[in-house]
């Protein structure tokens, strides 16, 4: 499936990689609160956990045509180190069977999705999100 970088060039998601380590694939709007608390607080621990186990984040922004325009001017205003694409379309999120966000996906080393939450949980959420990338990375089977 095709999505947009925010200077408009478009990317086959096939192509999502990160040398054998893990991806969180973070589906998320500009309009969702929860989305944007959530990518936040990952943000305070994002660089911790990449020197821990090498894990790449990518944010995928169902924003559509009409409301995509947001998403820089947001990004800009965070501190985000993601790579942060488009899906105005919403194909991607199709593709992967997301109904509503925030919804994260980690997938291991070799691209298959091992572990998957679509509840921001404020309490606890981020950390167990943590517990399932150091697994991951260790080759373990996450819970």
């Amino acid at each position: 499936v095709q999505v947009k970088t925010l200077d408009g060039k478009m990317v086959n998601t096939a192509d999502f990689k990160n040398d054998g380590k893990p991806i969180i694939l973070d589906f998320w709007a500009t309009w969702c609160a929860p989305c944007k608390k959530e990518l936040n607080e990952i943000t305070e621990v994002y660089e911790e956990w990449q020197k821990e186990t090498g894990v790449k984040l990518i944010a995928i922004s169902i924003d559509d045509q009409r409301n995509s325009p947001k998403v820089k001017p947001y990004l800009e205003s965070k501190e985000w180190n993601y790579e942060v694409y488009l899906d105005e379309n919403q194909d991607f999120k199709r593709a992967m069977n997301v109904n509503n966000v925030p919804h994260i996906f980690v997938l291991n080393g070799s691209g298959e999705i091992v572990w998957q939450t679509n509840v921001y949980n404020q309490n606890g959420g981020v950390e167990k999100l943590h517990d399932v990338i150091s697994k991951v990375a260790k080759g373990e089977k996450p819970e």
